[in-house]
């Protein structure tokens, strides 16, 4: 039996990350997917800040090739000890 996904690749794909807002946070989540999907334009990164300031959601869009890839790529964001949640 074969694994299928709903989604159909390649397709851009937003992946979310949540962390304390700091300079290293925000470069340690570009790095976490660059090491998956190669360099990201910088109009592929939002970032929000939360209401006080101390926490930041950054949202990277990428063209996603696999689901492979996607489990992968969360893997590592959900394992680094300064994400505090992916979605």
């Amino acid at each position: 039996m074969s694994e299928e996904s709903a989604i159909e690749f390649p397709c851009a794909f937003p992946i979310k990350m949540m962390g304390r807002d700091t300079p290293e946070f925000r470069t340690t989540a570009r790095t976490l997917i660059e090491n998956h999907v190669g360099p990201i334009a910088d109009e592929a990164i939002r970032f929000n800040q939360s209401g006080k300031g101390n926490f930041v959601s950054v949202t990277v869009t990428v063209t996603a090739t696999s689901q492979q890839q996607l489990d992968d790529v969360y893997r590592d964001v959900s394992a680094h000890d300064d994400v505090l949640m992916a979605l």
